[in-house]
């Protein structure tokens, strides 16, 4: 009954990811949309750090996490986003619901090697987009601008303990989705709209690899250190353009014509999502606390994305600062639930490489949460919350605060409860 379970929740989050619609925000006009940054719950709520990780929980970030494995265990997560985008004139809400992400992992050889396979989104396109000006004559002339889609990320993963307390991590990563933009006209005084839809599908292929270190400090502490690289994402990016004309009142196309993309070498374009690569640091004691931080940077500014460039738009390079932990009061405690309780906190600061209107955007979160031991095993309840701000009001942008809240469930057996046991006949 629990495989038929799971294997209904693979195929649900599968259908989910593949028709969801990530986000409602503006910025996810540019490049190839909100690049979502996902996180398992357990991170997340530590202000996004992934350079910490243990044997029951998956990592979805630090390959080099599974060498340290256990467990056979299932992870997924929901979330839901409140947001209230302002401008210097005007205020709006809005929120959007998600599944986040779903994996499995493996133990190859218990806490010696272990692999995981998964998909989680990568980014998201979900705008729409109003300007309303005067021309020459006098007229009003409306342009609207809305985008649909996203891409998804599928990964597997492996690691390995090379020595003691050091671990090797690699994921290999596809990337697959539909992007689509929709430009239209509408001039006061004239029968018929203009129209421009713009539509790629994108796919290819990255990798993660990370090193792990966590010696012995101390009697009772421990170092925990990660290095991390992801690879150039080399994607193919197919692209299909009409432009046409339609009747305002209605939205009936009157008549639309492919534009031929060849000609201009538009047709197929290579798109080359740059390297990251990430530095974690912290200290803790086992099954207690832990404190730490990590730097990421991307060299963004090397990005492009020709068929879609817009005037308003440059890119520079990102980078990320985090720093959370964990606090668990006492794990063996049996007769107080709250002192087993894991309560995590955490802060991010982002840069996210966009230049719009020759300002940046940047994104600022504080993070925390709690993990809910289950009644069976080692398996626990998430719950994140993240409250944030991104953008600005200044140069016609717009400011977005949000409040996150995300769920997410780690499901792990042992014992006479363990998953993928063979089966024995007395």
């Amino acid at each position: 009954m629990a495989k038929r379970i799971l294997l209904a929740f693979l195929i649900f989050s599968a259908l989910s990811l593949s028709a969801q619609n990530g986000t409602v925000s503006p910025y996810s006009a540019f490049g190839l949309g909100e690049f979502r940054s996902i996180r398992s719950v357990e991170n997340q709520s530590m202000g996004g750090i992934t350079f910490f990780s243990d044997s029951i929980h998956l990592n979805l970030n630090n390959p080099a996490s599974l060498g340290k494995l256990g467990l056979a265990t299932y992870t997924g997560s929901l979330s839901r986003k409140q947001i209230k985008m302002e401008t210097a004139t005007e205020k709006q809400g809005v929120s959007v619901t998600n599944m986040e992400y779903f994996a499995l992992a493996l133990p190859l050889s218990t806490q010696h090697a272990g692999l995981s396979f998964g998909l989680k989104p990568f980014s998201s396109v979900g705008y729409t987009l109003e300007d309303l000006r005067t021309n020459a004559d006098g007229a009003d002339v409306l342009n609207e601008y809305t985008g649909e889609g996203g891409l998804n990320q599928a990964f597997l993963a492996v690691g390995v303990e090379l020595f003691p307390k050091m671990y090797f991590g690699a994921m290999s990563n596809f990337y697959f989705g539909l992007l689509k933009n929709k430009r239209v006209q509408v001039t006061d005084g004239i029968a018929y709209g203009t129209l421009d839809q713009r539509q790629s599908n994108v796919n290819g292929f990255d990798f993660n690899f990370a090193l792990s270190y966590s010696p012995n400090i101390s009697p009772k502490h421990s170092l925990y250190t990660t290095l991390r690289a992801q690879t150039q994402a080399n994607l193919t990016s197919k692209n299909q353009r009409k432009i046409g004309t339609f009747v305002p009142l209605t939205g009936t196309d009157i008549e639309t014509e492919e534009v031929d993309l060849a000609a201009d070498n538009l047709q197929n374009a290579a798109l080359k999502v740059p390297a990251t690569y990430s530095f974690g640091l912290g200290v803790g004691e086992k099954l207690h606390w832990m404190i730490g931080g990590e730097y990421s940077m991307q060299q963004f500014g090397d990005f492009s994305n020709p068929f879609f460039d817009d005037i308003n738009i440059a890119y520079q390079d990102a980078s990320t600062v985090a720093i959370g932990g964990f606090w668990v009061p006492d794990f063996t405690e049996i007769d107080s639930y709250l002192r087993r309780v894991t309560y995590r906190a955490g802060v991010r600061m982002e840069n996210t490489g966009f230049l719009v209107n020759n300002e940046e955007i940047n994104n600022f979160g504080i993070t925390f949460g709690m993990g809910l031991p289950l009644g069976f095993e080692y398996s626990n309840l998430n719950i994140g919350f993240e409250v944030g701000r991104r953008g600005a009001t200044t140069n016609n942008l717009v400011r977005e605060s949000y409040f996150k809240v995300s769920l997410g469930l780690s499901l792990s057996a042992s014992g006479p409860n363990r998953w993928f046991q063979k089966r024995q006949i007395n």
